[in-house]
């Protein structure tokens, strides 16, 4: 991730949320850059709360949630901040790519089609909590006010389909039919190991029902008249 940033066009900043783990461990090349802020939290919090918390040390307009396994591609902050900057629009996502092992690259076209789309659109392309979810969450460049508003959601996995839902339903944004994000895949990852598959779809619904509920309350509609208990 740091070296997709280095070769980036525009002026960046970094935050790294260390979650738990040992500063030293850091390579040296991110500790000695003054553009990267290190959060070093005492104990593991988990991704929802690190990123969380993290967010407080952001100081630039726009903000970019990311993976520091995955990549950008080199263009990937230019074209969505020109076109932030020349819409006055709350975000701007892309496509993903899916980085293999062998180096090749698969693209990811999201459910949501290309263009502008109004605040609680993007949702409606979820049409079932158990379908993929409708935009990628690190392809989406938006105003740093924007996503302090629609942070990570309280899950331990699928916290950032919260973001991307909250982020879009809260503003009009645009997405780009040009890849911006490469996701790579490796025996490492979260959703590589053991047990990962057995929350995902409970958080696939949570996250879901958020997108209905908050789009239906901006809208003033009512989802239920039922009362219940947890």
């Amino acid at each position: 991730m740091y070296e997709s940033l280095t070769r980036q066009s525009v002026p960046w900043e970094a935050v790294i949320a260390l979650d738990g783990a040992d500063r030293t461990r850091l390579p040296t090349p991110l500790a000695s850059d003054s553009r990267v802020c290190i959060l070093s939290l005492p104990r593991q919090v988990g991704a929802a709360c690190a990123r969380n918390l993290a967010l407080g040390g952001v100081r630039t307009e726009f903000v970019n949630w990311a993976d520091d396994d995955d990549e950008f591609t080199d263009d990937a902050m230019a074209v969505r901040l020109r076109t932030l900057e020349t819409t006055g629009l709350g975000w701007c996502a892309g496509y993903s790519e899916d980085l293999h092992p062998d180096g090749s690259a698969s693209l990811w076209r999201c459910p949501t089609p290309p263009g502008r789309h109004e605040a609680g659109d993007v949702w409606t392309y979820w049409t079932r909590p158990e379908d993929t979810i409708p935009i990628g969450p690190t392809t989406i460049l938006a105003r740093t006010d924007l996503v302090r508003a629609a942070p990570m959601g309280g899950l331990v996995q699928g916290e950032d389909y919260m973001a991307a839902i909250g982020v879009t339903c809260l503003a009009p944004g645009i997405l780009l039919p040009v890849p911006v994000y490469r996701y790579r895949k490796h025996p490492g990852q979260m959703t590589r190991q053991d047990g990962y598959d057995v929350l995902e779809p409970g958080a696939r619904r949570h996250a879901w029902n958020y997108g209905r509920s908050l789009r239906a309350t901006l809208s003033g509609r009512e989802t239920s008249d039922a009362a219940g208990v947890v």
